[in-house]
Formats: C-alpha cells, structure tokens, sequence
C-alpha cells in the first residue's frame, strides 16, 4: 500500500488527511477519535477525484471532528486503588478498597466497596470488581428486556436469548436467530439510555437493517430515541 500526506483546504479550514490505495473497490473516509483522518482509495485512482470525493465530504468532516473534540478525555488505565471515580448507571461513585476476610462488593452512600483478603492484590480487586458488575448487568439488561416487551405485544415477540459481553466498539447487537448481546460497559450508561439500547436490538428482531421501517418502529415504541441516543455519546465506551 502507498501512503501519502495530504491537506484539504474547505473555506478558511485546512483538513489533514492520510491517503491509502489499496487493493479495493470503494473509496472510504474514516475520522478517528483523535480527529486524524485516513481516507483508502482504490489502487490507480485519480488523485483529483478522490480529493473531490473528499470536497463533498468536508461538511461530515468537520462535524465528525467536532463530536469527537466535545467528548471527554479519555480516562488513563484503571489501578483498582481507593479514590479511584466508577461510573454506574449515569452515576459517579469512588472506589473504597478494604482490608478483610471476607469478600464483598457492594455499593454504599455514594462509595464502590470492595472488600478483600489483600488489598495490594489490584488484580484480584479488578476480578472482584468485573464479576460483581457482570452479575449486576446480567440481572439489569435482563429486567429490562421484560419491562419493555410488552411495547411490542400486538408483533408477538418471543423472549430473547440474552447475553452480555464486554465490547469496544458496539452497544448491543442482534444475530438473525433472535440473540442479542448487550455490552457489559453499557452498565456506565443512565437507566434511559440502556432502554434505547434494548429496545433498538429488541427492533431488530422485527426489522434485521436500518432501513425505514426499523425507524418507523422505534418511532412507534420509543418516540424519544433520539434524545437518548444523544445521550448516551456522552458515555464513553473502551
């Protein structure tokens, strides 16, 4: 593959992007969480098309760029220490590792509470902390799911099969067979948000794209999904 360098400018703007060409039938333009752009072309095609293509495309550009500047910085890795900030459920709580016995995880006036045979043992505290939050998703998503079937009681819609998964780049997801994996980070997420999200894969049951009629169905059980949806970009995912 050839890589080169080039600069977009789109009125007063200057658009950095990395050109590819590869072996490939489409041209794809890609905007990344740093706001760097990669655009992949096919091999032999003509530059001033492409960058033309690219012209079109400057608008999404830039809005893309602007979406991902207005999220919050990414948090450095975790090291399972007291004082240390857990999202759960749109609510922020501080990590409190203990010293005993017995093991527990639990939350309490505002605190995550861990409590362990050795509290240097961070990576034990880690296993403690992602059980008790996989058991807490398991028994939320599922609560969910049956609390909002009925929206859909005139299409008759079996119980799914329910999974929960910890995914990087997907909230949910629904395989042509009826399952559907929801993803363990979800579990950050405000209560409404995680209705949109079941009910967006529980509309995939019924309608298996994005097309108009997977619209018109969460319009008709969920008039307010947009507004989650919105939402919910504010929880980061990794």
């Amino acid at each position: 593959m050839n890589e080169q360098t080039h600069t977009l400018h789109f009125g007063d703007t200057a658009i950095e992007y990395t050109l590819t060409y590869a072996a490939r039938k489409t041209l794809a333009i890609h905007v990344h969480p740093d706001r760097s752009v990669t655009v992949k072309a096919p091999a032999g095609s003509d530059f001033a098309a492409v960058e033309g293509f690219l012209r079109k495309r400057a608008p999404w550009i830039l809005r893309k760029q602007a979406e991902f500047a207005a999220l919050p910085p990414r948090q450095p890795p975790r090291r399972y220490v007291s004082g240390e900030s857990f999202q759960y459920l749109g609510r922020h709580y501080r990590l409190k590792v203990i010293e005993g016995e017995r093991e527990w995880v639990k939350l309490a006036r505002g605190y995550l509470e861990v409590t362990t045979p050795n509290k240097a043992n961070t990576a034990y505290v880690q296993a403690q902390v992602d059980l008790w939050l996989r058991r807490q998703a398991q028994r939320h998503f599922y609560e969910r799911v049956v609390a909002l079937l009925p929206r859909f009681k005139p299409l008759a819609l079996p119980e799914p099969e329910l999974a929960v998964r910890a995914m990087k780049s997907r909230w949910g997801s629904c395989t042509g067979k009826g399952k559907i994996t929801l993803n363990l980070h979800l579990m950050r997420a405000p209560r409404p948000c995680i209705d949109y999200v079941v009910v967006h894969e529980l509309c995939h049951l019924v309608e298996h794209n994005h097309g108009k009629g997977f619209y018109a169905l969460m319009d008709r059980v969920m008039p307010e999904w947009r507004k989650r949806r919105e939402e919910l970009k504010q929880v980061e995912i990794f």
